[in-house]
Order: structure tokens, then sequence, then C-alpha cells
């Protein structure tokens, strides 16, 4: 079985978020079945130099778009056992960051086309092209439209992952079609228009084979106009190839037993993982304090991740014998809410602002509770590495933090976290309340850790169903 993966992200070359984690894990875990997996990704300028060093170059060709006529080189390395072939072209790519330019439809749309192009120059066609997000969802397009002809391509099937729905690729129509010379059928309502735009998500949704996405929960809520993003009628409409594959962890990278930047290593033991608290509360500022509960949050400061009903609940909630330890940037209201909150409350909250490795993990493995109440969350990482970390999760009934963490029921000694449905931050705090009280209850407490062992956060599951869903399509 041969699978090229198609994404704008992937670890350890570069990543901004969860995205890079997942096209970085997978294909591991499809290696470990047989699966001969290729990674296709940009050459950004913030790949490390080690990695750059090791690349091999594949050749060249050019990319026209309209009236553009871009360069393209292929360079490829092998990273964690996989092969990654990327995508070079300075202008669009040598950058200071991934994202967030003036011109994101010219670069994404130069990606998918140089995907094209490599798949029609390749000695060894695969069986599927796997796209991820709206970065790459005009390669299954291009595959059924422009390339349609080619007959090499022609039993070439893709699949197409939504990460995050909300996240769609929309800009205007004119300049899609310019971009893609494209014509007016195209870009009409059973092509990729969008209320008078044109998506790359719904190019993605419409073209591609089969459709996934990261939870099956998110895969049911987005058929609802509540979750939907206005997608929801298309994705109703392809329901019978819509199918939710939860998500994994790296669970190798992610053992507090070998991770490097955990002070204390541990694997079951919870007096072992408490030696952390202490450590980090010295190194964030807060009261050393081996007894009070910390509250860990490392999440983008932003309203989808629930941070409006956290500051709504911080006043209540800090008046509880507890300290919070933050990571994470965002909006700016948010992030000065967090500042208030550390002049209020010294010594009781502790908040970094950007994203930081290491501090990252050794939040995961200090806490006792990870506060995560996502107003929608498609799977959700952080849940599953603290589950990994021994760290007893609170999370909002959305997605796929309903199929990871179950709350836990004092009679009949059932569940791995706490959770709360209505986004109020009345339920957040109530909920915060019953977890810290039953902190209080060591039996309890340990019962719920060891609940949250239980089960294998890796991908190993979730890549049999992936393979399962190319070897459907391949026949």
């Amino acid at each position: 079985m041969n699978v090229w993966f198609a994404a704008s992200e992937a670890v350890p070359l570069a990543k901004t978020g969860g995205l890079a984690d997942v096209v970085g894990a997978l294909p591991k875990a499809l290696a470990a079945r047989g699966v001969d997996v290729t990674v296709v990704m940009p050459k950004y300028g913030g790949i490390p130099e080690e990695w750059v060093r090791e690349m091999k170059d594949r050749g060249h060709f050019y990319v026209a778009m309209g009236w553009r006529r871009q360069y393209c080189g292929l360079l490829e390395t092998v990273a964690d056992g996989v092969r990654f072939l990327l995508v070079d072209n300075e202008y669009y790519f040598k950058r200071g960051y991934l994202y967030g330019y003036g011109d994101e439809a010219e670069r994404f749309v130069f990606f998918s086309f140089a995907v094209a192009e490599a798949l029609a120059r390749s000695d060894r066609l695969p069986d599927v092209v796997h796209c991820h997000d709206w970065q790459t969802g005009l390669v299954p397009f291009l595959l059924r439209t422009r390339y349609a002809y080619d007959p090499g391509l022609r039993n070439v099937r893709t699949v197409f992952t939504i990460h995050n729905l909300q996240y769609q690729g929309v800009f205007s129509r004119g300049l899609l079609q310019d971009l893609l010379s494209a014509g007016d059928d195209l870009l009409g309502e059973d092509g990729i228009e969008f209320y008078g735009a044109a998506s790359c998500m719904k190019a993605g949704l419409m073209y591609a084979d089969k459709l996934t996405t990261v939870s099956p929960t998110y895969a049911r809520e987005i058929q609802t106009p509540e979750y939907g993003e206005k997608l929801d009628g298309v994705l109703r409409a392809r329901a019978g190839d819509l199918v939710g594959i939860v998500n994994g962890i790296d669970t190798e990278s992610y053992d507090p037993m070998t991770d490097p930047y955990v002070r204390a290593p541990y694997r079951q033991s919870l007096a072992k993982k408490r030696l952390n608290k202490p450590a980090l509360q010295e190194e964030l500022g807060l009261q050393v304090d081996a007894r009070t509960p910390l509250v860990g949050i490392v999440s983008r400061l932003v309203r989808q991740k629930g941070m409006d009903l956290i500051g709504q609940a911080l006043p209540e909630l800090l008046q509880e014998r507890v300290q919070i330890a933050v990571l994470g940037a965002g909006d700016p209201d948010f992030e000065g809410m967090f500042r208030d909150a550390i002049g209020r409350y010294p010594g009781r909250i502790a908040v970094w602002f950007g994203f930081n490795e290491g501090l990252a993990r050794r939040i995961y493995a200090a806490s006792d509770l990870f506060l995560m109440p996502s107003r929608f969350e498609p799977c959700g990482l952080s849940q599953l590495i603290s589950l990994r970390y021994r760290t007893v999760p609170i999370v909002r009934e959305t997605g796929g933090l309903c199929d990871t963490v179950e709350a836990f029921n004092e009679y009949e000694g059932t569940g791995n976290g706490f959770s709360f449905g209505p986004a109020t931050s009345h339920d957040l705090l109530y909920t915060v309340r019953r977890a810290l009280a039953f902190y209080e209850d060591e039996e309890a407490w340990a019962r719920i850790v060891a609940n949250g062992t239980k089960r294998d956060y890796g991908w190993a599951a979730s890549a049999k169903q992936y393979e399962q869903l190319y070897r459907t399509l391949a026949q």
C-alpha cells in the first residue's frame, strides 16, 4: 500500500499546532502496519538546519498558475523513518512564519499544483493521496478536473481530512478563478463557490473520494448548522463518505518516564509524579505548596478554547484552594485578562505568553488537573497528553473531548476525568469544584488516575482504521 500525505506542516520539520503532530505521527503508525507513506509539504525557511543538510535534490519543474510560471524544486529527506518530499520555492515559503500573509491563496494554490505535478512525474504512483485541511483542499479538485485526463493519475484516489472546519481558506472568486484558470462551471454552487467567494475547504469536501475528520462526535456535529460553519449541507450530502477517526498521540515522545523536559521521571507512581509540582511552582513563581491542587492550561487563548468561560469563572475559582499554570497566546483581550489576574492573585496564577515545548510538557507533568473547556473541539490532543501524564482532564462535552474523556462516576468507579455540557461559566465552575472535592479523597483520586491509564492513547487503532479506508478505495 503506497500513500502520499499532502499537508502544510508536520513534525519534526515545521509546526504551528496539532495538525503537524498528526501528520508527523500517523505515518509512523501506518509504516508499522506495512503502509509506505510519503509526506509532501512546503520547504519553509524555518525548517531546522539539521534536516536541511540531509535533503537530496529530486529535480525541478515549473508550475503554471494563470499568467504566472513559478519554479518548483523537489527535495527529499527521511525524518523519524518517514520519507518527506519538500516543495521548494523560496518566493512563497522562505518566510518568517508558516501562515498569515496577504498572498495565502497564491501560496497554497501553488503548493496544490506542485503536489499534482509531483504525482504526474512520480516513478511510483501512490494508491491514495491523503490531504489535510484547507491548504490542500484543492489537490482533489485538481486531480478531478485539470488532471482528470492524465492516464497515469486516473486511478489515484483521494482522502480529505478536516482537522478544523472553522479555517476554510475562503478567498475571492475572481482570485481563485485566475490562479486555477477555472471556468465558471467549476466556481458554481456544485463546485467551490462559497457565498459569492470560493472555498478551498469546500473543494476538498466536494471532490475527494472519501472524507474524514478527527473524531466520531465531531463528524456528527459538523453536519448541523451549529457546528457546520455554513458547510453542513455539503457534509450532510456526503455523509455516506464521511467517517470520524479519533486522533492519537506519539506515545514514545509523550512518555513521562523518558521525556527529557520532565524534572522527576515517572510512569504509574502518583508520588513520583507529584515531585514535579514544587519544581514547576518555583519555576513559574507560584507559591510552593505540594498540597495545593494545580490546574494546567496549555492552549491558544481564544474563544473557541473557552477562554471567555474561564475568565468569567476566574474570580470565584481563585477563591478555592487551587493554583493555575497557563501557557499560551492568542486574543489580546484574553491575554490582558490573564495579566490582570496575575496582578490580583500573586502566587496563585502564573502565565507564560507564547509557546514553549519544554514548559508545556512540565505543565502536563506537574499539574493535578488539566482544564480544557472548549466551545468546540474537533479532536484535541491536549487532553490525550494530560491523560498520558496522569493528569486528570476537565473538559466540555464536545467533539473529540466526548470521545476520549469519560466523566467520573463515583458510584461505579468509572471515568477518567470530569466534563460538563452547557457552555457556561457556572457549569465550568461547578465541575472544577467537583473535581477539587475528589482530589481531597486520595482513594477516589487514585482510581480516577488509574482509569486514565487503561486506554491506549497512541495511533495503533486509528492507523488500522485509516489503512482499512485506504484499502477500500484502492480496490
